[in-house]
């Protein structure tokens, strides 16, 4: 339970808590970023990890000035931490199959690789670029291609569109909006609203989903 209660306070503040690892850690910043979005996209068991908010307050710490972060260099180094480790993924999805996820598995739920099976079949190659602003699904997704025998070099096309767009969009945005008063006065609420705005897609999916399923069974 503390463990969900550091991860739920370390994304809602990621301002401060970014903020005292680039205090604490300097130029391992670099790497402790690099980490984080590499696993947010390389494991399939880390979807909790974040991403967006991470990305939007980097930018704006590095817009901020009280940083010796080049934000050219981190926009390069989490592009490839955003490909290699959604190539890992894949490679994993590719070698474990479909057989992990289980009815009752908590980290590993069979509903999630439905909806985003669902989603690579309503949106085909593109799906891989799309996922990468859905939050749960970017993670899954790359697995799920991998289980689904998506052509590799294919992939690593879609891959490295998705990554770079996902990586640059949100990382910009954040450096060049996030230092705005009203926004740095209210960053926890911006930060809550990306998740939002991020999540309720694939919530909305899923459940339409649902209601189509009953209305069939029906």
């Amino acid at each position: 339970m503390e463990v969900i209660k550091s991860i739920i306070d370390f994304i809602l503040h990621i301002d401060v808590h970014l903020s005292q690892i680039t205090s604490d850690y300097k130029g391992w910043t670099y790497l402790i970023l690099f980490a984080i979005i590499f696993a947010e996209t390389g494991f399939v068991v880390t979807p909790f990890l974040p991403g967006d908010s991470l990305l939007f307050a980097a930018g704006a710490l590095i817009a901020n000035g009280k940083t010796s972060l080049d934000i050219a260099l981190v926009a390069i180094l989490l592009v490839i931490a955003a490909f290699t480790g959604n190539t890992v993924n894949y490679l994993l999805g590719n070698y474990l199959g479909p057989k992990v996820f289980k009815e009752d598995n908590k980290i590993l739920k069979l509903e999630y690789y439905l909806n985003t099976k669902a989603f690579f079949d309503k949106h085909g190659g593109k799906a891989v670029i799309f996922s990468r602003f859905l939050p749960i699904i970017r993670t899954i997704a790359p697995f799920v291609a991998g289980v689904g025998r998506m052509p590799f070099l294919r992939y690593s096309l879609y891959n490295i569109v998705g990554g770079a767009s996902w990586v640059l969009s949100f990382l910009f945005i954040g450096f060049f909006f996030g230092n705005i008063p009203v926004i740095k006065q209210n960053f926890t609420l911006v930060v809550m609203a990306i998740i939002l705005i991020s999540v309720v897609p694939p919530i909305y999916a899923a459940i339409k989903s649902r209601g189509s399923k009953k209305a069939t069974t029906e």
